[in-house]
């Protein structure tokens, strides 16, 4: 078989199933979760109560009681959040939930990712005075804030961390650090994103100004904004344990019932989304992309004002304003991802590609280059990172990594073999940021690529893509599709199932010149016809689809709906021809 989508290996396996398939679940149900080691319903949450209790969360209490006794004296409270999605939610959230729990002078103060970089810095403290706050709050950041704390603290300021980031050597010296990752923290659900953590803050301040005689907050409905934290959990690519999928899926609940923030509402409109029917997928690519734009070229506060106002109209002004940079940013990924790929040309030329591939281009846009990174590492499969000039000297970089090497750690090792070619840097297992001096960039990348050579083996860089098994064409059909779709959200850590096989093809047409729809049989039955459409796909580089008759694809169910229709659509993942 030739391979037809990806310029690396590919490995297809079937899954096992790691547990003994559930009763009274229909077979192909039960079968996709025995393979994902779901070993009861209890795993399967559908009600709130099954949320992991806040007590277990280390510093929440004492947090809590921090900013209820803010709240009690009307202190004035300034969230400070970071410019992505996650931290945009996180932000809203705040916001909205302070506001509800009684504090009236609350604001918001997000760094410009062009002018101040990341988290709670000794620039944005500086800024932060001229508001004269008497509480930070730091939303999914601040965990290495160690300075800009410091700073805060000289000022008087409480500094109360929230962040779900992995700590570094040194914690700041923050009045109380709430983190699922720190240290002795016990909270079984390490890999709640930032928006969750200010999620269970609320629930703990909840309870604390309930427990200080505060009868008003009974009426706060803290579940009111549990659609905002299934966007910025989604968007963030956190692996969906059954805390966060239960966090998703009842945010996912509320927005197919018409109960969502307006702007969210509107961001799925604009997208061409139907949010009665909406999934984990239409928050990850329709709503979180276009959040993440406005961060991601000018201010994230756009998106932080579309997901806080009531009002229809407003956020759909907003929403359409979020859509405009969204296009933008594509037509600047679209020349960056080309130039990247002159790039990777030019270095293959003179040798093997890095198993840790590093480019760099002094005029790509610092606010897209972890796309152009997440694409590379898509077509390649190994770690990259992508750099674009900063300032003063120093260029900044995005990383995104592959099963197998924990990026963070990665650079950590970087930084404590070489101090001085990295400047500083943050991130999780799988992306990353950091920032060099520009004389160190060579110095970097071969340091970069021993580190990865010592931590992977050769084998992978082949990408393996996970199989649920061989589908007949009797199970081909919509039923299907809406049984699997019962059990979401899918998402990291959680895969949404993906079954492979082979189908003879019928026809094939190419759309804007990098998509492929076609018309698929499969081998056991030639008289079953079926959709399926391949994103992205480079056409330029082969032209399978108007010669080969026979092919072997990976792919998912899907519904799709058209003019009040609906219809089975294959969202094939990798596909090779057949040579018989």
């Amino acid at each position: 078989m030739d391979s037809a989508a990806g310029e690396h290996l590919v490995n297809i396996q079937r899954r096992k199933a790691l547990t003994k398939p559930l009763d009274n679940y229909p077979e192909l149900l039960a079968r996709v979760l025995a393979h994902r080691g779901i070993q009861s319903e209890a795993e399967l949450p559908q009600s709130l109560a099954q949320l992991l209790p806040p007590t277990l969360m280390m510093g929440l209490s004492e947090a809590a009681e921090i900013v209820a006794a803010a709240i009690a004296e009307q202190k004035r409270i300034l969230i400070v959040g970071d410019f992505d999605c996650d931290g945009a939610t996180s932000v809203a959230l705040a916001m909205l939930g302070l506001s509800a729990l009684g504090a009236n002078h609350v604001d918001y103060l997000v760094p410009n990712r062009f002018e101040f970089g990341y988290g709670l810095s000794t620039e944005i403290v500086e800024v932060a005075r001229e508001r004269s706050p008497d509480l930070i709050i730091t939303v999914d950041n601040g965990i290495s804030s160690v300075e800009g704390v410091a700073l805060a603290r000289s000022y008087g300021w409480d500094v109360v961390v929230t962040d779900h980031h992995l700590p570094g050597d040194q914690l700041p010296d923050a009045s109380e650090i709430v983190n699922p990752n720190q240290h002795g923290c016990e909270f079984p659900s390490k890999h709640l994103a930032g928006v969750g953590v200010m999620f269970y803050l609320l629930i703990a301040l909840r309870s604390r100004l309930r427990a200080l005689g505060n009868t008003a907050v009974e009426q706060v409905n803290l579940a009111q904004w549990l659609d905002i934290v299934a966007v910025g959990t989604v968007a963030d690519v956190v692996p969906l344990d059954a805390n966060n999928r239960l966090l998703v899926s009842q945010g996912l609940a509320r927005i197919r019932s018409g109960r969502c923030r307006p702007g969210i509402k509107a961001l799925l409109q604009i997208a061409k989304r139907d949010p009665v029917v909406a999934k984990a997928t239409d928050l990850g690519f329709a709503v979180g992309p276009r959040l993440n734009a406005a961060g991601r070229l000018d201010d994230i506060s756009v998106g932080i004002r579309c997901l806080l106002t009531s009002d229809d109209s407003q956020a759909m002004t907003l929403a359409d304003q979020l859509n405009q940079y969204n296009v933008s940013r594509r037509e600047i990924e679209a020349s960056m991802q080309a130039e990247a790929a002159v790039a990777v040309k030019a270095i293959t030329l003179t040798g093997e590609l890095p198993w840790g591939l590093c480019v760099y281009e002094p005029s790509w846009h610092a606010g897209v280059v972890g796309i152009v990174a997440s694409r590379l590492k898509e077509q390649h499969h190994r770690p990259v990172i992508v750099f674009a000039d900063e300032s003063d000297g120093f260029i900044k970089g995005s990383g995104r990594s592959i099963p197998g090497l924990h990026l963070r750690d990665a650079l950590d090792q970087v930084a404590k073999q070489a101090p001085e070619v990295l400047h500083k840097f943050g991130g999780h297992a799988m992306a990353a940021g950091l920032s060099i001096h520009r004389a160190h960039f060579e110095a970097f990348c071969e340091r970069f690529d021993e580190v990865v050579r010592s931590q992977l083996t050769a084998d992978d860089l082949t990408e393996t893509l996970l199989s649920d098994g061989v589908l007949t064409s009797a199970d081909l059909h919509t039923d299907n599709a809406k049984l699997l779709s019962t059990a979401q959200p899918w998402g990291q850590g959680f895969p949404e199932p993906s079954f492979d096989g082979e189908f003879f093809v019928v026809s094939s047409k190419v759309l804007q010149d990098k998509h492929v729809k076609l018309t698929l049989a499969p081998v056991d039955n030639r008289q079953h016809l079926v959709d399926g459409i391949l994103f992205n796909y480079q056409t330029a580089d082969r032209r399978w689809h108007e010669q080969t008759s026979k092919i072997h694809a990976v792919y998912q169910l899907d519904v799709n709906r058209w003019r009040g229709n609906e219809s089975l659509q294959l969202m094939l993942r990798h596909l090779d021809v057949v040579y018989d």
